[in-house]
């Protein structure tokens, strides 16, 4: 059974950093796509950032882009999140993505979401 599972979230003050983390189970090797999806109350969720293959040409939106940095660690089977100079309006929940092939490698797995606040 595939699982991917969230980790790293918490509350951090406006300026400060979060790094999130994906484990990815049951897969043979790491998902050859994953990515970052979030969703704010009362928002629809949005993709966050995509990365495929070695790695070499991830993909961010717009509103996050010189902020987050994502990587990947195919020897832990894990997706990192790196995010820096947060804002009050990156609070959400962030969800992992996996196989997907859509943008931000969604419509495949799912993990549960990790809860990110950013107070001002």
């Amino acid at each position: 059974q595939v699982q991917l599972v969230e980790s790293g979230g918490g509350s951090v003050q406006t300026g400060g950093s979060l790094r999130l983390s994906c484990a990815a189970s049951g897969y043979g090797q790491i998902p050859y796509c994953m990515g970052w999806f979030r969703q704010a109350p009362g928002k629809e969720r949005e993709g966050v950032a995509g990365i495929y293959g070695s790695g070499d040409n991830p993909y961010y939106a717009d509103s996050v882009k010189g902020r987050f940095t994502i990587s990947r660690d195919g020897a832990k089977k894990t997706v990192y999140l790196q995010m820096n100079s947060l804002k009050p309006e990156d609070t959400a929940i962030y969800y992992c993505t996996a196989n997907g092939p859509r943008r931000y490698c969604s419509g495949g797995d799912w993990g549960q979401g990790t809860q990110v606040t950013v107070s001002s």
